[in-house]
């Protein structure tokens, strides 16, 4: 099909860019690498009457590497693989990243685009509410933050309120061992389940655990009780599956072209044991 009528606009400052929200309201909406919102457009699940292109602000871009770690909306899954120091403290962001369709994808489509949006199969929802990060939203009254473990409501809808703009993403430097496991049906496509997981060890005992779920409910899942399985235990596989039974009560999916609820439990189930198997051995 082809996207109902609507007014381009392409700003160069995120003053403009509030200006314009402010002005058309919910007629309006953001794109930035547009690979989650421009496919809906073209089948007319999304209709905007005013496009706002964010291509043009740079003040959205960058990286900066320190014990926080602050990346900017408007930069690319292909940008965070190509930074080495990010790669270093936060490699758990390029395993998540390198995952993500293709390189064509990666090479336009915006950590911003991915985290704002609010679809549960997109998998950097997930991986922030794993290291606990801080969403920056700026709208006509100013900046606040928002963590991204209260951010998501429900299938494309979160906190941010229709003039705001998410600009960064913030998280502390994390520690200890990591893994984000995805299992799809092919390249390029959602997950039909995906784990991310940080794990701290202290005398060869789990001292922490994040854990959260990729396309497993109407909205990314950030699991407490499969991380408080694995505290104080030496993560072997009655913990694992302790983890991943808690795990269980959590998550809410439903039947579609990926397969059956019991199917797609069963592979949640797998992905999950994977993935704290592999960030328990970095650990």
């Amino acid at each position: 099909m082809i996207p109902a009528r609507f007014e381009y606009h392409r700003p160069e400052r995120l003053s403009a860019v509030i200006g314009l929200l402010q002005e058309h309201g919910d007629e309006a909406r953001v794109v930035a690498g547009g690979h989650s919102l421009i496919p809906m457009m073209k089948v007319r699940m999304a209709a905007p009457a005013h496009l706002i292109d964010l291509q043009a602000l740079d003040e959205l871009r960058g990286i900066e590497v320190g014990e926080t770690i602050r990346i900017g909306a408007m930069t690319t899954q292909a940008e965070i693989l190509a930074h080495p120091g990010l790669t270093e403290a936060a490699p758990i962001l390029a395993e998540a990243a390198r995952q993500i369709a293709d390189p064509q994808v990666r090479a336009l489509g915006t950590l911003g685009g991915n985290v704002a949006n609010g679809d549960p199969g997109n998998d950097m929802p997930a991986l922030m509410m794993c290291l606990d990060a801080s969403f920056t939203l700026v709208g006509p009254d100013g900046s606040r933050e928002v963590a991204a473990r209260d951010f998501y409501e429900a299938p494309y809808v979160t906190a941010r309120e229709d003039e705001e703009i998410l600009t960064a993403v913030s998280f502390a430097r994390p520690a200890g061992g990591h893994a984000y496991e995805k299992q799809k049906r092919k390249i390029g496509d959602y997950a039909t389940a995906a784990a991310a997981v940080q794990i701290a060890a202290d005398d060869g005992r789990v001292a922490a655990a994040a854990i959260a779920l990729t396309n497993l409910a109407d909205v990314p899942v950030f699991s407490a009780a499969a991380g408080e399985a694995l505290i104080g235990t030496a993560c072997r596989e009655d913990a694992v599956q302790a983890a991943v039974a808690a795990m269980q009560g959590d998550i809410d999916p439903v039947e579609d072209n990926r397969g059956p609820v019991a199917f797609k439990r069963h592979v949640a189930g797998v992905i999950l044991a994977r993935a704290i198997h592999r960030a328990w051995s970095r650990a």
